[in-house]
C-alpha cells in the first residue's frame, strides 16, 4: 500500500523539526554549560529549544488538514484528544500532589513529552483494538 503524500510530508516535516529540537538542545546545554550566557540573552537561548516543540503541533495540524481520508483524520483526531485528556488528568493530579507536599514539582517540558507518550499510546491501543475485531 503506496503511503500518501500527505504523510510523506509530514514525515519530512517531523524530521526535520525534530533534528532542529535536537541540534538546538545540545547546542543551548553546551552553551549554557561552557560559556553560560546571562541577562535576556540567557533567557532567549534557554526557550530555543522549546521552538521545535512549539513547531511540532503545527506540524500535526497541518497533517489534519492535510488528511484527505476522513476516516483516519478522525481517528487521529480521537487519539489527540485522548492524549490531551491523559496529559492534561496527569498533570491536574501531580499539580494537587505538589499543592499538599506529597511530591516535587514537575519540570514543564515534560508536560509536552508525556503529550506525545500519550498520543503514541493511545494510537497503539486503538490498533491493538482494531486487529482484535478483526480476528474476533
Amino acid at each position: 500500500m503506496p503511503i500518501p503524500p500527505e504523510m510523506k510530508r509530514y514525515t519530512i516535516r517531523l524530521f526535520s523539526t525534530m533534528t532542529v529540537y535536537a541540534i538546538t538542545l545540545v547546542g543551548v546545554n553546551l552553551w549554557f554549560r561552557h560559556a553560560p550566557p546571562s541577562g535576556a540573552l540567557a533567557y532567549v537561548a534557554a526557550i530555543l529549544p522549546a521552538l521545535p516543540i512549539a513547531f511540532v503541533f503545527v506540524v500535526i495540524g497541518r497533517l489534519l488538514v492535510e488528511m484527505r481520508d476522513e476516516y483516519l483524520r478522525a481517528q487521529m483526531v480521537h487519539d489527540l484528544l485522548v492524549a490531551t485528556g491523559a496529559t492534561l488528568s496527569i498533570t491536574t493530579a501531580w499539580g494537587f500532589l505538589e499543592g499538599f507536599g506529597l511530591t516535587q514539582g514537575m519540570k514543564g517540558y515534560h508536560v509536552a513529552m508525556l503529550w506525545f507518550g500519550a498520543q503514541g499510546v493511545a494510537a497503539m491501543v486503538r490498533a491493538a483494538l482494531r486487529m482484535r475485531e478483526r480476528f474476533a
